[in-house]
């Protein structure tokens, strides 16, 4: 204690303090001067006891964040007396639950960069594997003009994937670290989803399948246009993917004073109960799962719909078709 300036100099002056009211008081009567001196002493008595048991409980909350410097996060100072101390230590633990939880949201994003890098590893190793074959068979003089037709097509095609996925792990990125902000803008329903058919009205049609849209042309929505046709073409190619020759892809959209809703149905091979908690988790693959599908398609719509204050649910049977169920909050 007495190695801090400030409480040297306390002491001190209660020492000169009680001297002079002792010494001023002992001009009167000598009783008085000695129940005044036996006052001070108490005093000075008590003050050094207060501040002894102070330090001790200052050393205790040195020693605590000692330990949470050093990581450990499992004390705890808290108790329900009134005081400066106590106020202290109350906010000491919440400035420790919150370390404790940035701590953990930091372990958690290691875990999860770690195993997005893995996976990423993954889906570029089997195209740039085959691409090395086919160009190491390219080299040969003898190839054949057909096959060399062939190999140069595959690799194009791998091409394209890779950079179909380097560019949808891009937007993905953009949208986890929050750095994409979402416009505001009311569309009309209807053109949203024209928007987001049109690229997909070639595949249909070589499927022959069928598109039917119901709803109510003056309904509008407001959400970010762009963004929303790439969520919307994701689920409506996964549709396609998945129905077969003459089948049907039905969207309705309808609104109301809670949220706008937009319902895209089909009846293809469905999705499998056990794979239905993850198709919307970043490169899983169900058991339905297109040979060339990456799994990327889906999470990004979750992502972009979650993103604008939205809500995307699934239901399906196998064999009888699956529906996206979105919802777009108001509030």
């Amino acid at each position: 204690m007495f190695r801090n300036r400030e409480f040297r100099y306390f002491v001190l002056f209660q020492v000169v303090f009680s001297t002079i009211a002792v010494g001023v008081v002992s001009f009167f009567s000598a009783i008085a001067a000695s129940v005044v001196a036996v006052a001070a002493l108490l005093l000075c008595v008590s003050n050094l006891v207060y501040a002894r048991w102070r330090y001790r409980e200052m050393g205790k909350l040195s020693r605590y964040l000692r330990q949470i410097t050093a990581g450990d996060y499992a004390l705890d100072v808290r108790d329900n007396e009134e005081g400066e101390l106590s106020l202290l230590k109350n906010e000491i633990y919440k400035v420790t639950q919150m370390l404790s939880e940035q701590g953990n949201s930091l372990a958690r994003d290691k875990s999860k960069l770690t195993d997005a890098i893995s996976d990423i590893s993954h889906q570029l190793k089997t195209p740039l594997t085959s691409m090395m074959v086919m160009s190491d068979l390219l080299s040969d003089a003898e190839l054949s003009t057909e096959k060399r037709a062939e190999f140069t097509n595959n690799i194009r095609i791998q091409l394209e994937r890779i950079e179909w996925l380097v560019s949808s792990l891009l937007k993905l990125s953009k949208i986890d670290a929050g750095t994409i902000h979402f416009k505001k803008e009311p569309i009309a329903m209807e053109e949203l989803i024209s928007r987001a058919v049109e690229p997909l009205l070639i595949p249909m049609d070589i499927k022959e399948q069928r598109l039917r849209l119901a709803g109510d042309g003056a309904v509008s929505i407001g959400v970010d246009a762009n963004w929303t046709v790439e969520a919307l073409i994701n689920i409506l190619k996964n549709g396609v993917e998945h129905t077969g020759e003459g089948g049907e892809i039905a969207v309705s959209f309808s609104d109301n004073a809670l949220y706008s809703e937009i319902i895209i149905a089909d009846n293809g091979k469905g999705i499998a109960k056990d794979d239905l908690p993850y198709i919307f988790k970043r490169f899983y693959k169900g058991k339905n799962a297109s040979e060339g599908s990456i799994g990327i398609g889906l999470a990004m719509a979750h992502s972009i719909i979650t993103s604008q204050n939205g809500d995307i649910e699934v239901t399906s049977e196998p064999e009888k078709g699956t529906t996206f169920m979105l919802k777009f909050y108001k509030q």
